[in-house]
């Protein structure tokens, strides 16, 4: 087991929202009266994590100051999308910390719960923890100090995958790891959960029925 408390918590907030069309910031459209991109942060709130950094894009209005964020631009997440793992994972190594959580602000129904049991599942000093819904493995995703160089010498799309792939995983029903990519997954997780916003957002398609 790794402790929340030399854990330190990076939640990747920086995407181009390429596939979800032209507003901005994906992470900006409301869900369950807040924005998309904050329900990971407020989720997380009770986890006694060493420190909290968020990595943003000036595309992303939200400010995570207030939810205990320490907060850092990436002004090129588009050519290096690594540049985000880089930076948050550079945050953990400046606060001597034992591991890092990278989660991801596009996942808005991951729980504390869950967050708990990687951490508990982290039983070496050269952990990788990933989630899985049964299927493939994917973020929320810890990893121990002892491959902070291998994330920090990622470069452009290159994602820590591999180690994900090689790491435990750490099974959990597949509702907690949706993540948005489209307006119409947005549209149809709104839906799936009764969001106001289904009813009242002009545009919105109705699912099912």
């Amino acid at each position: 087991m790794i402790a929340a408390e030399d854990t330190v918590l990076v939640l990747l907030a920086a995407g181009k929202s390429a596939r979800f069309g032209d507003v901005g910031s994906k992470l900006n459209e409301p869900f369950l009266a807040r924005p998309l991109g904050l329900h990971v942060a407020v989720a997380l709130e009770a986890v006694p994590f060493q420190h909290r950094v968020a990595i943003t894009s000036p595309r992303c209005t939200i400010d995570f100051a207030p939810h205990s964020f320490q907060v850092v631009s990436n002004d090129d997440p588009v050519g290096d999308m690594a540049s985000s793992v880089r930076l948050g994972v550079a945050c953990a190594q400046e606060h001597g910390a034992s591991a890092v959580l990278l989660a991801l602000a596009d996942m808005p129904r991951v729980t504390a719960a869950h967050i708990h049991r990687l951490l508990d599942a982290a039983d070496a000093s050269d952990a990788v923890v990933a989630s899985s819904d049964g299927v493939s493995p994917k973020p929320p995703a810890l990893f121990a100090r002892a491959h902070f160089d291998t994330l920090l010498a990622l470069t452009g799309d290159r994602g820590a995958r591999d180690l994900i792939r090689a790491g435990r995983h750490v099974v959990t029903n597949a509702a907690e790891l949706i993540d948005v990519d489209t307006a119409e997954e947005l549209e149809r997780l709104r839906e799936l959960v009764h969001a106001p916003e289904a009813l009242t957002l002009p545009g919105t398609r109705r699912y099912g029925g």
